[in-house]
């Protein structure tokens, strides 16, 4: 949605609601089978991942820069991807579980601190390469805004309400601030601020 909003891309939000199990639904799973979100439609073309959906985006508005021309460029871009999808996400998941999903979507409100220390110990080890990495750039991959800021940044938007343990990265937070700022990412968290529902 963020970059939807950042290309100024017509889109149609239907959202899915995981408290009713509309992730499940026949005509949900006949789009996506692993029943998860977000899913793309576009006349007959579906899509799902989200970063598969992302780089479809910006190769209608190759002229933003968000998927680079450039072999090299977009290489790198593609590598934080990768990186978002294999590392952070993974380690901010924990988070998102244990202190959002269970009591906003089961209504358990007693997260296991467990799994909790587990995902700390992950969550240390992936922010100190993404917090070394930002040192001296603005984004992820340097100078310019770029589909890796859009995909690593997804998972900051529950940081605070998730617990992550950000204190000692001050380069993830100054990154994230600007991220933040952004027009398309505000009015992507006002489009996001419906409980308990995901945009498909």
């Amino acid at each position: 949605m963020a970059v939807a909003n950042h290309l100024g891309l017509d889109y149609e939000i239907r959202f899915v609601d995981l408290r009713k199990g509309d992730q499940k639904a026949p005509q949900y799973a006949a789009l996506n089978p692993n029943m998860r979100m977000p899913t793309l439609k576009e006349g007959e073309y579906v899509l799902w991942e989200s970063s598969a959906i992302a780089q479809y985006l910006a190769a209608k508005k190759p002229e933003s820069g968000l998927l680079p021309q450039d072999e090299r460029r977009r290489l790198d871009v593609m590598r934080w991807q990768f990186w978002e999808h294999a590392h952070w996400d993974p380690a901010c998941a924990v988070f998102a579980f244990e202190y959002v999903a269970k009591p906003v979507v089961l209504g358990i409100n007693e997260p296991d601190m467990i799994a909790i220390a587990k995902g700390t110990e992950a969550f240390h080890r992936v922010a100190k390469v993404l917090d070394g990495h930002l040192e001296n750039k603005r984004f992820v991959t340097g100078d310019t805004l770029t589909l890796a800021d859009f995909g690593i940044g997804s998972a900051m938007i529950l940081a605070e309400m998730a617990h992550y343990p950000l204190e000692p990265y001050g380069e993830i937070k100054r990154w994230y601030a600007t991220l933040s700022a952004l027009p398309a990412w505000q009015k992507t968290r006002a489009q996001s601020a419906m409980p308990a529902a995901n945009a498909a």
